[in-house]
């Protein structure tokens, strides 16, 4: 079943070694298949090396297992929320990529310093609030899922594909597993940057025109960048 949905999520997530956003057993992609609804994952604490496209388990909307002999990864229920909420999207990205990371454990938004990041995110990336220690008792996971829906209340989750959960570590999306990675890396890369842009002594964010420019020239109905 969903095979070649398998097969990209394997790759997906190997991805997450290559482009160094994860190190052991952290992180995980999921992707969501269009026509059955399914989400497939990958399995719980299994090293990315030994890691093989039958490992990966397939669970319906409601996180019941319909194929697999693993367990699936243990941020499952919280991709199930993200994908209830975010209806378009169609991959999911977890890691613990360290200067992403850094900007969630510090509980502050990502600014947008410059075009690299309007290029992909428009505006600054947010940061959750904290899960109460209730919360955290009565369903983890699920709830760091919410967590992320209320923070995307009044924000287009399809502009700004991705969050930093505070004190834990990212989330990226995308149409797809792979388009889902790829803003991973730039959220890593993003992070790193705004980071130094502060210790050579700048917080002002990039003007609004100059965002909206960068940000327009890639996305929407009147997007000119690329063939």
């Amino acid at each position: 079943m969903l095979q070649e949905t398998k097969e990209k999520v394997l790759r997906a997530n190997l991805d997450l070694v290559k482009y160094h956003l994860v190190i052991f057993t952290w992180g995980n992609v999921s992707m969501r298949d269009p026509d059955t609804g399914y989400i497939v994952i990958k399995p719980s604490g299994v090293p990315y090396d030994e890691m093989k496209a039958d490992y990966m388990v397939v669970l319906d909307g409601e996180g019941k297992r319909v194929e697999g002999n693993m367990k699936p990864s243990s941020d499952a229920p919280t991709h199930l929320v993200l994908y209830n909420h975010f209806r378009e999207a169609g991959g999911i990205v977890h890691t613990h990529s360290e200067w992403a990371t850094s900007w969630a454990q510090s509980g502050r938004n990502l600014p947008a310093y410059g075009t690299t990041h309007a290029d992909y995110f428009y505006g600054e990336v947010p940061c959750t609030r904290k899960l109460t220690r209730e919360e955290i008792e009565r369903a983890y996971e699920v709830e760091t899922g919410n967590v992320i829906a209320e923070t995307f209340r009044k924000l287009d989750y399809r502009s700004v594909p991705g969050v930093l959960v505070y004190g834990h570590a990212p989330f990226t999306w995308g149409k797809d597993a792979d388009e889902a990675v790829h803003n991973s890396v730039v959220l890593e890369e993003v992070a790193k940057m705004a980071f130094r842009t502060e210790v050579l002594g700048n917080r002002i964010p990039l003007d609004q025109f100059l965002l909206d420019k960068h940000y327009l020239r890639k996305h929407g109905k009147d997007a000119y960048y690329g063939q």
